[in-house]
């Protein structure tokens, strides 16, 4: 295993931040009224990549002074090398400073972004536990996975327009409703809405036809960690025949850092064994998930959080990178910025369930929080909070809290 890379920004070397030298995650940042800019996180700083590069310290074809990472993607994998090489060479503990210091800023005096423009976003149904627990509750366990669910990653499109940055206050959507002992739907505010746990992936590099596995996953530039919100009883009602629609474009919440994938790197895990195999295009060459222990937590309004689920992104059963290259299979052009969902990451046992309606199971078992209230669904002023991390030795690759906080339904 990776051990911790020392670098000269002293607040890098704890075994506590998200940021060592190992991971120099990207983003997008503001201070001081200016337009927002690209950086690094490197411990409790950021390193304001527009102006090293307008210092000529660091170099990227310019792609640094537009305030999003999209050209700095498209200009593929030589120059996001080239680039990290740059960062670990300059802010090692053996380099000196001055290139670089004057262009550090303090995180806490920094807002945060959205660190590159949704293409478009797909989100998959590709957790085996979670898909079981669902299944079992409204098909029972004998029909818990479609037919096709051992075969392919299913997915739906989203919405794009609805990816926001962690922070963002979110409002419990309207939609129609249609309870069980209904006779008729109603117009109404989501009475049963909930998150789902899951990792995204940023597709770096375009294609135009399909693509294997192999070069999918060298065309994932990085991954954040992505919050479904997902409003239960819109979701019962209109999904059948064709899925998801308003249930799922409330938003979705990312984190606000992309880890790329040379930092997870040393946590690559293979997915696990197959009882049905792949057809050949869905073969994986070599382990291509990665080891990154996530949690929820929820914590009340004026209260204190509750974790109430811890699991891992090693539980998915298919990879972004088969992901991918399923998408690419029909010949769909994917684009530089295109974002996919994993799907809900939850683990064999209660406390590893990631989403509350897996967690309540559907409602009929509340759970208890920290200070003695139940919760079933979200209720209005709670806030969840999404983080993960690769644990190396002595060192943890992270990617930030993807936070969000409830509003109440507009009048």
């Amino acid at each position: 295993m990776t051990t911790l890379l020392p670098s000269w920004v002293t607040s890098a070397n704890s075994p506590d931040t998200d940021f060592p030298l190992n991971n120099l995650p990207y983003g997008v940042f503001s201070a001081d009224g200016a337009a927002p800019r690209c950086g690094v996180a490197i411990g409790d700083q950021i390193l304001d990549l527009a102006s090293a590069e307008a210092a000529g310290v660091i170099t990227a074809q310019g792609t640094l002074q537009t305030g999003r990472w999209n050209a700095f993607m498209a200009l593929g994998q030589a120059a996001w090398a080239d680039l990290r090489a740059q960062l670990t060479r300059g802010l090692s503990a053996d380099a000196e400073p001055a290139p670089l210091q004057t262009h550090l800023l303090p995180m806490s005096t920094a807002r945060l972004h959205m660190p590159f423009d949704v293409a478009e976003y797909t989100d998959f149904y590709a957790g085996r536990h979670h898909a079981q627990n669902v299944g079992t509750m409204f098909r029972g366990p004998e029909n818990a996975l479609p037919p096709n669910w051992l075969h392919i990653p299913i997915g739906y499109n989203g919405r794009a327009s609805s990816v926001v940055i962690s922070g963002t206050d979110i409002t419990r959507p309207h939609g129609q409703l249609k309870g069980p002992n209904d006779d008729a739907p109603r117009f109404a505010p989501s009475a049963r809405f909930d998150i789902e746990l899951e990792m995204g992936a940023i597709v770096g590099q375009p294609s135009d036809g399909p693509i294997s596995v192999a070069q999918a996953f060298d065309n994932i530039f990085g991954y954040v960690l992505l919050n479904d919100w997902s409003a239960r009883d819109i979701q019962a009602w209109e999904y059948q025949p064709l899925g998801p629609f308003q249930a799922k474009a409330t938003a979705t919440t990312i984190s606000p850092w992309i880890v790329t994938a040379a930092a997870l790197a040393p946590f690559r895990t293979a997915t696990p064994p197959r009882e049905v195999p792949l057809l050949d295009h869905l073969h994986e060459p070599g382990p291509m998930l990665y080891d990154i222990a996530l949690q929820v937590g929820m914590t009340p309004e004026n209260g204190t959080e509750t974790v109430i689920a811890r699991t891992n992104y090693a539980e998915m059963y298919y990879s972004a990178a088969q992901q991918l290259a399923h998408h690419t299979t029909s010949g769909c052009p994917m684009r530089v910025g295109d974002l996919l969902g994993s799907g809900t990451i939850s683990g064999p046992e209660k406390g590893n369930r990631g989403s509350l309606l897996e967690i309540s199971w559907g409602g009929k078992e509340p759970f208890a929080l920290s200070d003695g209230q139940t919760r079933s669904f979200i209720e209005d002023g709670d806030t969840m909070t999404l983080r993960g991390a690769a644990i190396g030795a002595g060192y943890r690759v992270g990617f930030g809290d993807c936070v969000g906080t409830l509003r109440p339904a507009r009048s």
